[in-house]
């Protein structure tokens, strides 16, 4: 079963939100959330049934173990979401043998634009990052 792994700072709530849209299909993956801060893990374990886990050193343990990774951009950027962020964990989900599922932000909230993307409500970007990870965990399952 594959490992999905979504990660957030702040406040959680685009954890929370992914928790959310992904607990409905947990029979399908085993599903963690890594909170940058315990509001964060806080949050996402309200969005449902989840294993959960809070700090740097859980993002670095378990992004070497996830076959999906999932969050807001700004887990893959050093010092993003005001600091929370530190450059090992950047560095360990960017370098991780799994798949990221990157829900764009604006720049206001990651002082990073993404080219090309348009500005799209939250819930509908929430949506696209849940169709992509069930995608991967479907492609393989079919392997």
């Amino acid at each position: 079963m594959k490992k999905v792994l979504i990660i957030d700072g702040q406040g959680g709530r685009i954890g929370r939100a992914l928790v959310e849209q992904l607990v409905p299909y947990s029979d399908r993956m085993e599903l963690y959330a890594v909170g940058t801060n315990g509001i964060a893990t806080s949050n996402m374990l309200k969005g449902g049934n989840v294993k959960a886990a809070t700090g740097e050193n859980s993002i670095i343990v378990l992004s070497g173990r996830a076959d999906v990774i999932a969050g807001p951009i700004g887990i893959i950027i050093a010092d993003a979401m005001l600091g929370e962020i530190t450059p090992a964990a950047a560095c360990a989900v960017s370098s991780a043998n799994a798949c990221r599922v990157l829900v764009p932000m604006n720049k206001t909230q990651c002082d990073n634009v993404v080219a090309g993307v348009k500005d799209v409500p939250l819930n509908t970007l929430i949506e696209q990052a849940r169709d992509e990870i069930l995608k991967l965990i479907d492609a393989g399952e079919k392997e």
